[in-house]
C-alpha cells in the first residue's frame, strides 16, 4: 500500500535509481501487483461502494487521528518544534472537537497534518537510504525506511492511544483490524489513478519507483527544515529519449 501515497505529489527528479536489487524487486513487485489484482482492488471497489463517502471520510479521518501522537514523537526527535506542537494541537483540538478525530477540525483552522516518520528521522539524523527495496505487501522502499517502518510500529504499539484503552489482546486485534482497513480505504482512494499509470506506463514498476523517490525526497527535506520546490514534471523512465 505505500505506494499508493506516491501517486499524489511528486518532487525534484533523482537520477540514480540505486535499485541493485532490481531482479528481486521486480519479482516482489510483480508479486504485489498479482495480489492487487486478485484481491485488494476488488476488496477496495466492493469498501468504496458499500460505503457513502461520508463513512469513509469520517474513518479516514479517525485513522490519521490515531497516528498524530507517532508523528508528533518523530518531529520532536527531527527538532522541528513548529511541526510538534502543530501536530500536538492538532490531537488534542480533533480528538476533543473533532469527536475523536472523526473531523478534522484543525485542518479547516489552519493545522495541516504534518509528515513524522521514523524513517524521516533516521535521515535527519543522517542515516542515509541503502538500496532501495521492494517489501512484499506493503511495496516501495529502502533500508533505512524498513528499519524506520519497524520504528514507527514499535511506537503506535507502546503510543498509540487505542492501546491504552484496550487490553493488551484487544489492543493487537483493534490495530490490526485498523490495519486492513486503514490500507483498503487507501487503495478505493487510489483506483482511478493506479489504472491510469500503469495504461500509459510503459515500464510501470521503474514509474511507480521514480515517483515514490520523488515524493519521499519531499518528506526527507522537511526532516531537515528545508521548503518543497516546486513539483517537477514527471518523466516516464520507460519511455525513449526525445528527438
Amino acid at each position: 500500500m505505500l505506494v499508493l501515497s506516491g501517486c499524489a505529489t511528486i518532487g525534484a527528479p533523482h537520477d540514480d535509481a540505486n535499485d541493485p536489487l532490481e531482479p528481486f524487486n521486480r519479482r516482489v513487485f510483480k508479486a504485489n501487483m498479482a495480489l492487487d489484482r486478485a484481491v485488494i482492488k476488488p476488496v477496495a471497489k466492493g469498501y468504496r461502494d458499500l460505503l457513502p463517502q461520508f463513512i469513509r471520510d469520517r474513518l479516514r479521518n479517525f485513522f490519521n487521528n490515531l497516528t498524530e501522537p507517532r508523528i508528533f514523537v518523530n518531529d520532536f526527535l527531527q527538532v522541528r518544534i513548529n511541526a510538534a506542537g502543530i501536530t500536538f494541537t492538532r490531537f488534542v483540538t480533533n480528538s476533543i472537537i473533532g469527536v475523536a478525530g472523526l473531523f478534522d477540525w484543525a485542518a479547516r483552522h489552519n493545522l495541516p497534518r504534518q509528515t513524522g516518520d521514523f524513517g524521516q528521522t533516521l535521515y535527519r539524523w543522517g542515516v542515509a537510504d541503502g538500496p532501495y527495496l521492494v517489501i512484499p505487501l506493503l511495496g516501495p522502499s529502502n533500508v533505512r525506511d524498513a528499519v524506520g517502518l519497524g520504528g514507527d510500529l514499535y511506537v503506535d504499539f507502546y503510543v498509540d492511544p487505542a492501546g491504552r484503552v484496550f487490553s493488551d489482546k484487544a489492543g493487537k486485534q483493534f490495530n490490526f483490524g485498523r490495519a486492513i482497513v486503514d490500507g483498503i480505504d487507501l487503495r478505493s482512494r487510489n483506483i482511478e489513478s493506479l489504472d491510469q499509470l500503469e495504461a500509459t506506463s510503459l515500464d510501470l514498476y521503474a514509474q511507480l519507483r521514480s515517483i515514490v523517490r520523488q515524493r519521499r525526497q519531499v518528506e526527507l527535506d522537511e526532516a531537515r527544515g528545508k521548503a518543497p520546490e516546486a513539483p517537477a514534471e514527471l518523466i516516464d523512465p520507460g519511455a525513449a529519449a526525445p528527438r
